[in-house]
């Protein structure tokens, strides 16, 4: 079976009217090679993979894109080196492979390198723990190695004294200081921009991605599905069905048992660490294998995460961190500053839900994120676990099983060379002349920012380029661009998802007017 053609054929935009046009062509036509529901990281790029071989796609998202799990990841991309302390070489290469590919081809424009400073400071590790954290570190650039990341990309771990260290992170506790091991991770500038440009990238190879619409009945060959915005629905019939809704996979398909993690981080003004230019790494006491990070994000914050506590029960739509977490992370970051935070300083918190797969008793810190793909009683295929920096293995593993099960015929995945939208080889995609581009918009949109802007011009008029509200770095023709490109119905798409406004209330609120203007003067 193959894609069928329409008005959106071959371009990356998603919009409300593509979504009413795509729907209502399945419905007339409700059959697909691959029906993929769930629209975050892995749904996204399960669409993708499919797509991308040849299939006729269909994507099935409830709410929006990045609703959920997706959206509250630490924004690392990371090589892995967590699971080597652990003894899971395997997940730790994965990690690694899976991190030079996003970071070399796949999504150059969105991950960069980000130093990992570990501060070498009395009294905040036991003996023989900073040995073992050097060789960690000496490890990770071996997998490094392994994985044909190039060293100008991800430099070698070194050590620097106290003045860099803290010229790094000017908030570092200079009494007792001797200097500070640094390693190279990647970051992600945004994780719910990712699992957008992976839609819209699937979207131009052929996809039909539709937010908004909740599978129910699913089955091994297809579903019934609704659209949430009018409650119409009808029967859509596959020769393969993937879930990929994460913690919620046993809603789909009750033969899952997950044991959800939440991993909680809190929120903080850069300027309260001193804007830091790495990531301040803080053992948690009594622990070996166990940190902190206080990470610089974009829009002026530092985020300070994360744990890892059970979480069982009902899983709801967002998930709240506790207070216990809140003064964990608090109590642990402040070890290694000059000056203590407090939660004054909290300007906005956040928490996600890890869909781990239930192998029984222990703390959940101990449960693999090895990523598995189950096929159901009823022919579900479902792919869960794993982790957002090999969204893309789980993604081939997900469509190789599917293929192979239900006999689909389709070309051997190519994800790896594949690159998303705004991504330096995308064939879309055209480098802004120097000086055009705000640094903050460039780094969010890669070669589409001029896109960016043209769009913001051409709807808004004059101001397009000025900020969305004082103090806050986006400006208002991404506003724009989030409802005329990217697939966002109504303002908390654009606060929420598209850009992360929402992370701090305050902000939230004193944005919340002009994205409501600027949506109703798009979409008039």
């Amino acid at each position: 079976m193959t894609t069928t053609a329409g008005p959106f054929a071959g371009t990356a935009r998603l919009t409300a009217r593509r979504r009413e046009l795509e729907l209502s062509a399945l419905a007339d036509r409700p059959s697909v090679d691959l029906l993929v529901i769930g629209g975050g990281v892995t749904g996204a790029g399960v669409a993708l993979d499919a797509a991308a071989r040849g299939l006729c796609v269909a994507l099935v998202e409830s709410r929006d894109l990045a609703f959920g799990t997706s959206r509250w990841s630490s924004k690392l991309v990371h090589g892995g080196l967590r699971y080597l302390a652990s003894g899971r070489i395997g997940v730790a290469r994965e990690s690694a492979v899976e991190r030079g590919v996003l970071m070399t081809r796949t999504a150059p424009h969105l991950v960069r390198p980000l130093p990992q400073l570990v501060p070498l400071l009395d009294g905040l590790f036991r003996p023989g723990q900073v040995a073992l954290v050097r060789a960690g570190f000496h490890a990770g650039d071996a997998l490094r190695l392994s994985a044909g990341t190039p060293g100008g990309l991800l430099p070698r771990v070194r050590r620097v004294g106290a003045d860099r260290a803290r010229a790094l992170v000017p908030g570092l506790r200079g009494t007792g200081l001797s200097g500070a091991l640094v390693a190279h991770d990647g970051q992600l500038v945004d994780d719910a921009r990712l699992v957008v440009a992976l839609a819209r990238t699937a979207a131009q190879y052929g996809a039909t991605v539709l937010t908004r619409v909740r599978a129910e009945e699913v089955t091994g060959t297809g579903a019934r599905l609704v659209d949430t915005l009018t409650g119409a629905s009808f029967t859509l019939n596959a020769r393969a069905v993937v879930n990929a809704t994460g913690v919620w996979a046993g809603e789909v398909d009750p033969s899952i048992r997950l044991r959800p993690s939440r991993g909680t981080h809190l929120v903080v003004d850069a300027a309260a660490l001193g804007r830091p230019l790495a990531a301040l790494t803080v053992p948690v006491p009594g622990s070996t294998s166990r940190f902190v990070f206080a990470l610089p994000q974009q829009l002026g914050r530092v985020a300070i995460g994360l744990t890892d506590e059970d979480a069982p029960g009902p899983v709801p739509d967002e998930p709240q961190p506790s207070e216990a977490e809140l003064d964990f992370l608090l109590d642990t970051v402040n070890g290694a500053l000059e000056t203590a935070l407090t939660r004054a300083d909290v300007r906005g918190a956040y928490a996600g839900l890890r869909p781990l797969i239930d192998t029984g008793d222990g703390a959940t810190a101990d449960i693999s994120r090895q990523h598995a793909v189950l096929e159901s009683p009823n022919g579900v295929i479902t792919v869960v676990g794993g982790k957002l920096t090999t969204y893309r293995r789980m993604a081939e593993d997900a469509v190789d099983t599917a293929v192979r099960l239900r006999e689909l015929s389709a070309r051997a995945c190519w994800t790896t060379r594949l690159p998303l939208v705004g991504a330096p080889g995308h064939r879309d995609s055209r480098p802004a002349p120097e000086g055009e581009v705000a640094a903050s918009l460039l780094a969010r949109h890669g070669g589409a920012a001029s896109e960016v802007l043209a769009v913001g011009e051409e709807h808004l008029g004059a101001g397009y380029g000025a900020p969305v509200a004082d103090g806050i770095d986006v400006s208002r023709a991404e506003i724009a661009y989030a409802l005329t490109h990217e697939g966002a119905l109504d303002v908390e798409d654009v606060l929420h998802r598209r850009t992360r406004i929402g992370l701090v209330a305050a902000d939230t609120e004193r944005a919340r007017a002009a994205v409501e203007g600027i949506t109703a003067k798009v979409s008039a």
